[in-house]
């Protein structure tokens, strides 16, 4: 009997549980990892101190060669001794990065669609921004300073006391001369004409490229074996 229809099998199978792993790879890495966090704000306010606690939820979704950044809070952070009409307040905010990036990225809300009542805590709802990559790795994102603008002045500038933790970690890759990646020898001054890649596609794509390389070895593998079988 020919032993030709068997070594097609076991290339078959071979070729199957590779695509399999690499499908499992695939699956199991994660872009970004979030976590609601209590953030205890002491407010400077233009009728005195004030404070609060309010759990706070950072969010980012990949936007082609950046990330569009969401803030959202559960709770107020501070109140108006008068009432706020509809439309003269909007927040802003400012979050720290961390790990493999540096600085800061500014996110802001929309005005109150209505009027707040005095002695009531002022609702923050979300806040808005971008955030372009300039290395790979794990980038963190934590609560920093939050201003309440109202009335044409900043009416309350909001300062974390707690030390919160972060409450979002980004896993960046794919970006051309990033912290992982070396840059050409040559051409330095080119490098900057490229758009980052990041985000889970590029991931998607590099540990597809990945799984090519295992599916190629395997393929030398069983060809290696099937010859060394044929002597």
């Amino acid at each position: 009997m020919s032993k030709e229809p068997n070594r097609r099998r076991t290339t078959a199978a071979l070729t199957a549980a590779v695509a399999v792993a690499g499908a499992a790879v695939l699956a199991g890495a994660p872009a970004a990892q979030a976590a609601v966090v209590d953030v205890d704000y002491a407010c400077e306010t233009k009728i005195g101190p004030k404070g609060a606690v309010s759990p706070v939820d950072i969010k980012a979704v990949k936007n082609g060669s950046a990330y569009t950044i969401t803030m959202s809070f559960e709770k107020g952070v501070s109140d108006s001794p008068i009432e706020l009409p509809k439309g003269v307040m909007t927040p802003r905010a400012e979050l720290v990065l961390g790990g493999a990036d540096s600085g800061t990225v500014k996110v802001k809300g929309t005005p109150n669609t209505a009027a707040i009542p005095p002695d009531t805590p002022i609702k923050i709802g979300t806040l808005t921004g971008t955030y372009t990559p300039k290395k790979n790795g794990k980038v963190t994102f934590t609560a920093g300073t939050l201003t309440v603008h109202a009335l044409g002045m900043d009416a309350a500038v909001c300062t974390p006391k707690n030390n919160p933790k972060p409450a979002l970690e980004l896993e960046v890759t794919g970006l051309s001369g990033g912290a992982d990646t070396p840059p050409p020898a040559d051409d330095e001054e080119d490098q900057g004409t490229e758009l980052p890649k990041t985000g889970p596609l590029d991931s998607a794509l590099a540990l597809g490229t990945l799984g090519g390389t295992v599916l190629l070895t395997g393929a030398a593998g069983v060809l290696w074996l099937t010859r060394r079988t044929a002597r």
